[in-house]
């Protein structure tokens, strides 16, 4: 089975292989973590964003797009017309309900909800309709309209503009409005054929954000653009949990000194803010109605919504139906003026409504009266009698308690949950563990192993090793596929139109980023086309600790390229000379490493290397040398926008678009000139190197 770019094999045997690894690597507890992510005990369902996609239309990529659909159709593509863009195959994708959106509706939700009140519509009726008539358009549509735009970003420990953002430059540029080094022309400018479902605007914004926000232990490159920094505790200043599908244990860290200087928890930061928000939001907001667009998730009875055929309800070949041909439509309460108060008590919900996971749901009122025992219950207020969520160790047990890895009653409630639908009794699996409930004081004593749930498809015992698909071969459960089966053979209309009706293999796409910067800007060194490759860093991990003395000191004290003995010979490049990768999307600047280990036509860029420490200035550019991000592009694949079709429905983490890979090509050239750029920069960006 393909999943998000990467193979599963799911034998079910002991010794055939350990791969439920699908889209990021999880969190065991899940179950018990989704309610307190996402604020499930107060409000259902939570709006989600599928980030690849949100942030391929808003750094403006797809107005860069260089592939075209015609390079990636199968010539034995059933009939219909293959053509567009890639954005517009996201956001048909988008408009079926295949995909989330973010933002969703070009209008305010919390005004449309009250524009559907006054008509005296049902919200989803309301929607539809006026999707229908054109009086209310996705946003999707219009990506760089201001309506549009992201506004406000708050980034919690992740290194978007760094580590993780595909495509660098372009945030720099559309998203930030700041310095950056796309040296490429849109669509537009090469009279390129642009998309069809999608506004095009001749002048693309530079700098949609107006706040951008990074909650963060170091200063990493998402730090150094952030408006406002919030320093965080570090590991051993701080109390969370520390779990992933990886691992059968959960892991505690825990607080051993006090957070050094202002930085404070994530936890207590976040209640800060919670706060401050709750004091000044009755300036502008109340208890408020908001419409939410939701894609037909994996797991749910919508998920075969579309199982016979793909029809848009845009082209008028079906009715908008929400949940059905287009996203569902709900409204959801909130109470602004309250976050505050919510946000430390757990909500009404996990008690009149329960928990679930997978398509299974289970009652958690139990639950809810140990938290209150556990945490105690707020004394006052509009939350009074709810239990505390008042500390970090108050969340941690939140999650412990509702979730079945780590409490063994909630696990047998789970199992027979499943039992509902398989018509099999397979609460036998947690029984021997129904009077475990894993306190956060347990796992710092000592780490815990999990409880086998019906969350993993494997199971947590002395006699078996864990391994994908056991439960489904030796439990008799079926597989979460159309067939129920092991399936290999995907026979939706965008699978066969792409060729990937079955596994096979893809050769690279031609991207396009290098011929036009061929020669563009020579500096009298010998150019030459690399493969441009980024595995997984040596020297770090991912960008965390890569500027440590240490680190430095082994990886030649900053960014660094491979190549092979052959290229560099080429090139005049010998070890350790500055040299300058380049394309299209941007331009970065390391020194070369020169190895018999480099297979001849790659250039090896161990990811996540960032531009704060010893980095020259790029000849091409005139900014900063880049990062390993800044010579590549987000390219999205429409296999992975297929929603409404079994195991082919998004799923939070789990199926969606992502950024496929890294596989790009370079310029690569020695610096004939290493510039500091010691110097304001306003004589750096006109070439002034006197």
């Amino acid at each position: 089975m393909h999943q998000n770019g990467v193979a599963i094999v799911c034998v079910g045997q002991s010794g055939g292989g350990w791969a439920h690894y699908v889209g990021q690597e999880k969190l065991r507890p899940q179950a018990g973590w989704a309610p307190l992510a996402f604020a499930l005990d107060w409000g259902r369902p939570p709006r989600q964003q599928n980030s690849t996609s949100a942030f391929y239309a808003h750094t403006d990529q797809w107005r860069y797009e260089t592939i075209n659909v015609a390079d990636i159709v199968s010539p034995t593509a059933p009939e219909g017309a293959w053509d567009g863009s890639l954005i517009d195959y996201n956001v048909r994708a988008e408009r079926m309900g295949w995909l989330p959106s973010a933002p969703q509706l070009q209008d305010n939700p919390l005004g449309v909800a009250r524009a559907a009140q006054a008509a005296g519509m049902e919200a989803k009726d309301y929607v539809a309709q006026k999707l229908k008539s054109g009086e209310l358009r996705m946003s999707c549509e219009d990506p760089d309209n201001p309506k549009n735009w992201p506004r406000n970003m708050f980034v919690w420990r992740s290194n978007l503009l760094g580590s993780s953002g595909k495509g660098h430059e372009y945030f720099l540029k559309h998203l930030l409005g700041t310095s950056h080094g796309v040296m490429g022309k849109d669509l537009g400018q090469e009279g390129g054929a642009k998309p069809t479902e999608v506004t095009w605007r001749d002048e693309a914004p530079q700098g949609k954000l107006d706040l951008l926000v990074t909650l963060d232990f170091r200063m990493s490159t998402t730090c150094v653009y952030s408006d406002i920094v919030l320093p965080t505790a570090t590991w051993y200043e701080k109390n969370d949990l520390n779990t992933s599908d990886m691992h059968p244990f959960i892991h505690p860290l825990t607080s051993a000194v006090d957070p050094v200087w202002g930085a404070k928890s994530d936890w207590d930061i976040y209640k800060s803010i919670a706060k401050a928000f709750s004091r000044v939001a009755p300036e502008v907001l109340g208890v408020e109605k908001d419409v939410v667009l939701t894609p037909i998730m994996h797991d749910s009875p919508g998920e075969i919504a579309q199982a016979l055929d793909v029809r848009e309800w845009k082209k008028g070949e079906v009715e908008p139906i929400p949940g059905k041909t287009m996203p569902n439509v709900a409204v959801v309460e909130r109470d602004y003026p309250n976050t505050y108060q919510r946000f430390t008590a757990l909500g009404p919900l996990m008690e009149k409504v329960g928990n679930g996971i997978k398509g299974i749901a289970w009652q958690t009122a139990h639950e809810v009266e140990h938290l209150k025992a556990l945490n105690g219950v707020v004394e006052d207020g509009p939350t009074k009698g709810l239990a505390r969520i008042e500390s970090d160790i108050d969340a941690a047990e939140v999650l412990l308690m509702l979730a079945p890895e780590t409490n063994g009653e909630v696990a047998v409630k789970a199992w027979g949950a499943l039992s509902k639908t398989t018509g099999r009794a397979h609460a036998h699996l947690a029984l021997p563990k129904e009077d475990e409930k894993i306190r956060f004081r347990d796992v710092v004593a000592q780490p815990r192993k999990i409880i086998s749930a019906p969350t993993w498809s494997g199971l947590e015992s002395e006699k078996v090793c864990y391994n994908a698909g056991y439960t489904n071969v030796h439990e008799l459960i079926p597989w979460r596929t159309l067939s129920g089966r092991q399936q290999l053979y995907q026979d939706h209309r965008w699978m066969l139109a792409f060729g990937e009706a079955l596994c096979v293999y893809r050769p690279p796409v031609d991207l396009r980023t290098t011929r036009p910067l061929l020669g563009a800007k020579p500096n009298g060194e010998k150019e030459i086309v690399l493969n441009f490759i980024t595995p997984h860093q040596k020297w770090g991990i991912h960008s965390t600790y890569t500027d440590n003395l240490m680190m430095l000191t082994l990886s030649r004290g900053g960014p660094i390229v491979w190549l092979s003995e052959v290229d560099a010979a080429k090139a005049g490049i010998v070890d350790n000379d500055w040299v300058e990768a380049f394309n299209v999307n941007g331009a970065l600047v390391a020194r070369a490493v020169v190895s018999q280990r480099m297979k001849e036509g790659t250039l090896f860029m161990y990811h996540a290397q960032e531009k704060i420490v010893n980095v020259p200035g790029s000849e091409m550019t005139g900014n900063r040398g880049g990062i390993h991000n800044s010579v590549t592009r987000a390219v999205l694949k429409p296999t992975h926008m297929i929603g409404g079709y079994a195991q082919q429905a998004w799923g939070f983490n789990y199926y969606g678009t992502i950024g496929t890979n890294r596989d790009e090509f370079v310029v690569v050239r020695k610096l004939a000139k290493v510039d500091w750029l010691e110097r304001p920069h306003a004589d750096a960006a006109r070439g002034d190197v006197s």
